[in-house]
């Protein structure tokens, strides 16, 4: 165990936004123990704030479901990889053309464009800052779109990436990392976890056989497959659990603590 590369929602960090002592102190751990730790994310930069107020965490962060490599320390982007604006628009008429239900939002390396509807009733505090518009009217050619995001309201997000993701493959990579809500989040092709993990551990000489990886939702299967050690939640997506090698115990029973523990003591490592 040379690199330790999790997830954070639904891994380490529940719905009520925190990430439990015992986690914490497996992460500070496994840092003491000299181990390097990546989180791996469907989140963009802006919404890592979790990652340093509960772990302290300054090192690199893979965002966007390895669209982007951000830099905590600096506050800064290391790399990007980006959807063009005419590619962008072309999956949004694709996927109409599937569903005329649905509604879109664009994550750009620059801020939040979202579509009159896309949140109902305005409800996420996260997103209360932007204001809804067309997107062929807020997006810019120099807009670089990290993530581009499509829901529905009927039907569940596996139906809806089932659908979805061989219409557009020769755009874009298509998966979800949402356990209810028919959410895609859509990315430059052959733009994964995976991948960009595997391009971080090499820069450091480490191989995916001494990576422990963590993850629960589709957008992890990826990333699951390629560690060498790759764990799904027991709480997590079935698919998930299929392309993980191991399974670490539920999250409300801080799964991920429990694997890293008992990994630690395997080399001696006692955590207080």
């Amino acid at each position: 165990m040379r690199l330790v590369a999790s997830d954070i929602d639904g891994t380490i960090l529940g719905h009520d936004g925190k990430i439990s002592d015992r986690t914490v102190r497996a992460f500070h751990a496994c840092r003491e123990a000299g181990v390097e730790l990546v989180f791996v994310t469907g989140r963009p930069p802006r919404w890592l704030h979790p990652l340093e107020e509960r772990l302290g965490h300054t090192g690199t962060v893979i965002c966007s479901n390895g669209a982007v490599v951000w830099d905590l320390e600096d506050n800064r982007l290391v790399s990007a990889r980006a959807l063009s604006i005419d590619s962008v628009l072309e999956i949004r008429r694709v996927i109409k053309a599937l569903r005329p239900t649905a509604l879109f939002a664009a994550e750009t390396l620059t801020g939040f464009h979202l579509e009159p509807g896309f949140i109902e009733n305005g409800s996420s505090e996260l997103l209360a800052e932007f204001t809804p518009a067309p997107l062929a009217e807020t997006l810019t050619p120099d807009d670089a779109v990290i993530k581009f995001l499509t829901i529905v309201r009927e039907g569940t997000p596996d139906s809806f990436l089932a659908e979805v993701k061989p219409a557009v493959r020769h755009l874009a990579a298509a998966t979800h990392s949402s356990p209810g809500v028919s959410m895609l989040e859509l990315s430059l092709p052959g733009v994964n976890k995976a991948v960009t993990l595997a391009e971080y551990a090499k820069s450091l000489g480490i191989d995916a056989a001494d990576v422990v990886a963590f993850g629960d939702m589709p957008n992890d299967v990826e990333m699951l497959r390629w560690a060498g050690h790759g764990y799904a939640m027991a709480s997590g997506h079935p698919e998930a659990i299929r392309a993980a090698g191991q399974q670490a115990p539920h999250f409300d029973d801080d799964g991920v603590a429990q694997v890293l523990e008992a990994r630690l003591a395997s080399l001696g490592v006692k955590l207080p």
